[in-house]
């Protein structure tokens, strides 16, 4: 992250303040509230039509294509990433924006860390990458128990004087043109597998679930054990906070719910005050007997810390929905593309939300084909009808760079929860 500098320049100041402008009258349309309303009802598990959202846009692709409205000219580095946002936020809600909800107010992240799963660990991955290639391989690192203890618990730290400074940088530049709001932080990916896999490496940990169990089950508990730790000290330096849901939860749509506090006096916030997540995808293929050993039972204690809980990501759920049950918090179940969702949709019924991941391939074709794209999402709609459900098109690797894609999309996508 980039420092704040102490002044603004007149130019920054243009760019920032013009923004804000855009982003405070969008934000104080009714629609927000009537969006805010929609996702509450849905997360609080009243009936409402399918909401849709669009999330992991191959921006590079996009602001190629339209440098106008999507490249950043802010000097300063802060800025600029601010800059980034706004402009993000503002090009999708004139283009493909869903049920998405725009806030009246500019968030000025709280300084510190971390914030999720991905953080220093003391290990160092051992990355093996191909000429030509996009993904990587990994090296397995941990071959003993004793490597399990190299674990370490990452830093928590919070830098109070450089959150200041980014807010009065940003006060600075708006001039009054949107309130600006310091945010500590509202929700985390509490994965365990995503980062541990890194030193596991794929194919050994699949063989190992049967080879060397006692390893895989240690290194899980471990990584949960870690998790808790973190938790504990985020709480006690003040760096958990709640706002009106309007984040994404785990790999699903807005948190907006009743069942959560949006503001706190004279009180720090604590995990049940939060939506929790947890997710397993290195396990898409395991049984649920195996999903439960060497996975849920470490992250379940975690997991229900929190007020209400988010699971899932690619990993095909379907199949699992009595084991995810144990649960005693869960609120949003994910559905993978390759998820059955008419036996999913059978055994959720109404008793969570159904976080539908339609199949993000359909945009990377050489021709997109509305046909197909609009029969897919109604046929998708038609075997959730009765659940609680959210569209969440996400893992866009690419679009072509067409933004007429991402629109179309949106439009079959809204077609088809409207006619539910």
């Amino acid at each position: 992250m980039q420092p704040a500098t102490a002044t603004v320049t007149r130019t920054d100041h243009a760019i920032i303040r013009g923004l804000a402008l855009r982003k405070f009258e969008i934000g104080s349309l009714p629609r927000q509230r009537e969006s805010h309303q929609r996702w509450s009802d849905l997360n609080d598990l009243r009936p409402v039509r399918p909401l849709v959202y669009i999330d992991q846009i191959p921006w590079h692709e996009l602001e190629a294509a339209h440098p106008e409205a999507l490249q950043s000219r802010c000097a300063d580095p802060w800025l600029r990433e601010v800059e980034s946002g706004m402009r993000r936020e503002l090009f999708q809600w004139e283009h493909f924006p869903g049920d998405m909800i725009i806030d009246p107010v500019l968030l000025c992240p709280q300084v510190g860390g971390p914030n999720g799963v991905y953080a220093d660990y003391g290990i160092k991955a051992e990355e093996v990458s191909r000429a030509g290639a996009h993904d990587v391989q990994f090296t397995p690192i941990i071959a003993s128990l004793a490597d399990v203890e190299r674990i370490r618990r990452p830093k928590v730290w919070v830098d109070h004087a450089e959150t200041e400074r980014r807010r009065h940088s940003l006060k600075q530049a708006v001039e009054g043109a949107i309130p600006v709001v310091v945010r500590g932080i509202t929700s985390q990916w509490h994965t365990p597998w995503d980062m541990a896999v890194r030193w596991y490496g794929v194919e050994r940990l699949m063989t190992d679930l049967i080879d060397r169990p006692d390893l895989v089950a240690a290194v899980c508990g471990r990584m949960c054990e870690i998790t808790g730790e973190v938790l504990d000290e985020q709480k006690c330096l003040g760096m958990l906070d709640v706002g009106e849901g309007h984040q994404m939860i785990g790999s699903g749509g807005y948190g907006c719910t009743s069942a959560l506090p949006t503001h706190l006096e004279g009180r720090h916030a604590t995990p049940r005050d939060q939506w929790g997540c947890g997710n397993a995808q290195m396990f898409s293929e395991v049984s649920t007997r195996m999903h439960e050993e060497f996975s849920l039972r470490f992250e379940r204690p975690v997991m229900e810390r929190f007020g209400l809980s988010y699971y899932g990501c690619c990993e095909p759920l379907h199949r699992k929905v009595k084991m995810l049950r144990s649960i005693r918090n869960l609120r949003k179940i994910s559905m993978s593309p390759k998820a059955d969702l008419r036996i999913g949709a059978a055994e959720v019924g109404r008793d969570y939300v159904m976080s539908f991941k339609p199949n993000p391939a359909h945009l990377a074709s050489d021709g997109f084909d509305e046909a197909l794209v609009g029969s897919y999402l109604k046929q998708a709609v038609t075997d959730l009808r009765g659940c609680n459900t959210e569209i969440v098109l996400k893992d866009v690797t690419t679009a072509r760079g067409d933004v007429v894609r991402l629109r179309r999309w949106e439009q079959l996508a809204m077609q088809a929860a409207a006619e539910a």
